[in-house]
């Protein structure tokens, strides 16, 4: 495979990051240049702030306020280069690693790849059902609601209209409320007087999660809040049920009832984009890269992973930390230290979490909030 074309290194070391999320542009940003020669690898030539993205699916942004340009970031950085690409395949013995436009050495590796949409086995659904994790996906979704309302009011057949009308959420975590409560907001506000022949009672807003209660993350109380305001704006909600099968308009649920809908959102979970080429003990569960204290990836000592792709395991997380902005972050931050302090010959310091709380917003005005010992 021939190599990437990059800038000669002199006699800086070269640290490739692949993936531009969080945690890789936190990483990418805060490195010295004076030390290191940088190459950042990604899909897209922009940073997305994926938390967002619900409500461009909805109508209440466009992308391009939650879309940041690599190039423009970085213009005035020397030694920082730029790749857009797919990572495909690590040969850690000769320290290269393989994409879709080549290959590329390295003296240290960053993993930051992050997650997709995890359908736990039954991935016919990711046919069937609109996914949230890129601005394609989102913009396709924004399409598909808008398309669904217009083929409703083109038709005079009651049940057609019924199912282009009905929107079942699957994932009852912080996206799927915020989704929920985005449609329920658009039902009230925004649909009757874009729609005023549609009659909008007809409207159904179903959320779906295999849990006994909406956002376990969150704490009890903080989930009951959540449900009652969702109710109150008209939000049907099942748990403690999972989707066996959706085919010509039809989901089946595990306590064998149906729903009938053109359109069902998938934010059931996710599951991480390791890379390939790793000893098979390298990847836990959830195709995440088991590292120790210090983000080093299991078995080598200058492959790293941090944030979504990272699992590490400790006494306060056993399954890992959350797969949330905060950890991926914190680890880049833990990182640059460690590898300025790795090239001094210093002993590097381990991870530790400090958890800065969760929100989780309902709609256009409510959220509910938990930080470490405020609830609101």
């Amino acid at each position: 495979m021939n190599k990437i074309d990059i800038p000669d290194r002199g006699k800086k070391k070269r640290i490739v990051i692949v993936g531009g999320g969080f945690g890789g542009l936190k990483l990418a940003r805060k490195l010295k240049n004076d030390q290191f020669q940088v190459v950042l690898l990604d899909k897209n030539n922009y940073h997305l702030f994926q938390p967002l993205l619900y409500q461009v699916a909805t109508a209440g942004i466009e992308p391009s306020a939650i879309s940041f340009p690599f190039r423009k970031i970085f213009k005035k950085r020397k030694y920082f280069h730029i790749r857009i690409c797919e990572a495909r395949r690590v040969i850690p013995e000769q320290k290269l690693l393989e994409t879709s436009i080549g290959a590329i050495d390295y003296d240290y590796l960053v993993i930051a790849t992050g997650c997709y949409t995890n359908y736990f086995g039954n991935n016919k659904m990711a046919e069937k059902t609109m996914s949230l994790k890129t601005t394609a996906e989102a913009l396709y979704n924004r399409n598909q609601v808008l398309e669904s309302f217009e083929k409703a009011q083109n038709t005079s057949n009651l049940e057609k209209r019924k199912r282009l009308m009905t929107f079942v959420i699957v994932g009852g975590g912080a996206t799927g409320i915020e989704l929920s409560g985005a449609l329920a907001e658009m039902k009230k506000f925004v649909l009757p007087q874009d729609y005023p022949d549609l009659d909008m009672n007809l409207m159904r807003i179903v959320l779906v999660d295999g849990a006994p209660r909406l956002l376990s993350a969150f704490s009890e109380k903080s989930s009951e809040e959540v449900a009652n305001y969702l109710l109150k704006r008209d939000v049907e909600i099942i748990t403690s049920v999972q989707v066996t099968n959706y085919e010509n308009g039809i989901m089946t649920l595990s306590d064998n009832s149906t729903l009938e809908t053109m359109n069902v959102f998938w934010v059931a979970g996710v599951r991480a984009n390791s890379i390939e080429g790793l000893a098979k003990e390298a990847y836990g569960p959830g195709n995440r890269l088991l590292v120790d204290l210090y983000n080093c990836v299991q078995g080598y000592n200058n492959i790293f992973a941090i944030g979504d792709t990272a699992l590490m395991i400790s006494k306060e997380y056993p399954k890992g930390h959350p797969q949330v902005v905060q950890p991926a972050i914190q680890q880049a931050h833990n990182l640059i230290q460690n590898l300025d302090r790795k090239e001094r010959g210093l002993e590097m310091q381990p991870f530790v979490y400090h958890n800065k709380g969760s929100i989780a917003t309902i709609g256009r005005n409510p959220a509910v909030a938990e930080l470490k010992k405020l609830r609101f």
